[in-house]
Parts: structure tokens; C-alpha cells; sequence
């Protein structure tokens, strides 16, 4: 009985935001840290305002993870995949396309 390995996948591949992995973790951890003092404000049951200004920041924070995401992502894995192969390119542009879609609604 032989194993047939499936086809690589986008997911199989190096993403491009990997060398920047560290500076990702670190701006995930300042996150999560706001995350907490957000959840400790409420607790402590501090002025809305000061609650809403903390979420707003937070907003921005995610938002900048996720535009330098995406920056990573056309960058490397649309031109990556343009280099070598037009569909796979069309499924990235497509992804890339999505992903914009979803942060506009957000």
C-alpha cells in the first residue's frame, strides 16, 4: 500500500509575514496586554469614555497586524504565485480581495 502525499498547498508553503514572525509576536503580546487592561477597566468599572478610548486604540492595533498581513501577503504570496502559476495567482488575488472586504466591513 503506498502513501500519496497530497498536492503543497498555499498552507504548505513559507508565508511571507514569517520574517517578520518576531515583530508580529511582540505587537500580539502589546495586544493581548491591552486586551487585559481593557477587561481590568470594566471590572474595575471605570468611565465609559476612558473604556471607549481603550477600545478605539485596540482597534487600531489589530487593524495595523492585519493591514501588515496583507501587506505581507501581496508581497509575497500573490507575486510568488504569479511568478508560477496564473491560477494559483487568481486564487490569491481572491483571497487577497476577501480579506480586504472583511476589514472594510469590520
Amino acid at each position: 500500500m503506498t502513501d500519496n502525499p497530497e498536492p503543497a498547498t498555499h498552507q504548505d508553503a513559507p508565508h511571507g509575514y514569517i520574517t517578520d514572525k518576531a515583530r508580529y509576536l511582540a505587537r500580539l503580546k502589546r495586544i493581548e496586554g491591552q486586551v487585559r487592561g481593557l477587561h481590568r477597566m470594566v471590572d474595575e468599572e471605570q468611565y465609559c469614555i476612558d473604556i471607549l478610548t481603550q477600545v478605539s486604540a485596540l482597534t487600531s492595533a489589530l487593524q495595523g497586524v492585519a493591514l501588515g498581513l496583507l501587506d505581507d501577503h501581496l508581497k509575497h504570496c500573490v507575486v510568488d504565485a504569479a511568478k508560477t502559476d496564473g491560477d494559483d495567482a487568481d486564487i490569491r488575488i481572491k483571497e487577497a480581495s476577501d480579506a480586504i472586504a472583511r476589514l472594510v466591513r469590520s
